[in-house]
């Protein structure tokens, strides 16, 4: 995939599995949003194709593909002072539900991410944080019984470490309902915690993919990084830290 005369992607083959957390990992730069973007069908691929059941996900039509598959991404340009149940409520749209299941469904994501006591509040005079839930809280209220498909661009950015867990927990949640669960991460423990498959990519190219206790190892994240990463312990899941 090019743009601008610039490769972004190539040579990427990935497969996300029913019931999998799949995390990408890579330093700035590498693709890894770009390569969201074309799973999601918001960017097209120069070459190659990304099916959702065998389909064109570009030949889905788009209400449907929105019961198929909910991605947070990092970018939220909401600046309008919707309450934040009202935000909440718009990622109920897609599933077509009536008015009491909607109320009902905004409710029960509010108490996932503790945002009861914020749930008549102007979104726009929240922290980036809050915010933050918010819109995380939206995007996994799109994941009804029809969902197959999770993609999330950097979705604990601006969580503190308390609601950083919360969320992991709530992703681990939906992947154990069958949801194939694809992740940008930069937090290497983060990622180690959560995923079951990581994808390490590079310049626009994958640099291994596979399990955890496989990809994830200290010489190819020090390459991959361009920094020092030594494996502390590795139970019950590898521990990283890092040096100049």
């Amino acid at each position: 995939m090019t743009r601008s005369g610039k490769t972004l992607l190539e040579d990427i083959s990935l497969e996300l599995k029913a019931g999998e957390v799949t995390v990408l990992l890579g330093p700035n730069g590498a693709g890894k949003s770009t390569l969201l973007g074309l799973l999601s069908g918001l960017q097209s691929p120069d070459s190659g194709s990304v099916r959702l059941n065998q389909q064109l996900i570009s030949e889905i039509d788009p209400q449907q593909r929105a019961r198929f598959l909910a991605m947070y991404t990092q970018q939220q340009p909401l600046n309008f002072p919707f309450l934040v149940e009202e935000v909440v409520a718009l990622g109920c749209y897609p599933l077509m539900l009536d008015a009491a299941q909607t109320a009902a469904r905004v409710a029960s994501c509010l108490a996932q991410f503790e945002l009861e006591a914020l749930a008549q509040r102007d979104y726009t005079s929240l922290s980036g944080g809050e915010q933050q839930r918010v819109q995380v809280a939206r995007v996994l209220a799109q994941t009804g019984a029809d969902c197959q498909v999770l993609l999330l661009d950097e979705p604990v950015s601006e969580m503190d470490l308390k609601y950083q867990q919360l969320l992991l927990q709530r992703i681990r949640a939906v992947a154990d309902r069958g949801v194939a669960v694809c992740c940008v991460l930069h937090d290497l423990n983060l990622a180690a915690q959560l995923a079951d498959r990581v994808v390490l990519l590079q310049q626009g190219r994958m640099f291994g993919a596979g399990p955890v206790a496989t990809v994830m190892n200290a010489p190819d994240l020090s390459q991959l990084y361009a920094v020092s990463v030594s494996q502390v312990t590795t139970d019950p899941r590898p521990v990283f830290v890092s040096t100049p």
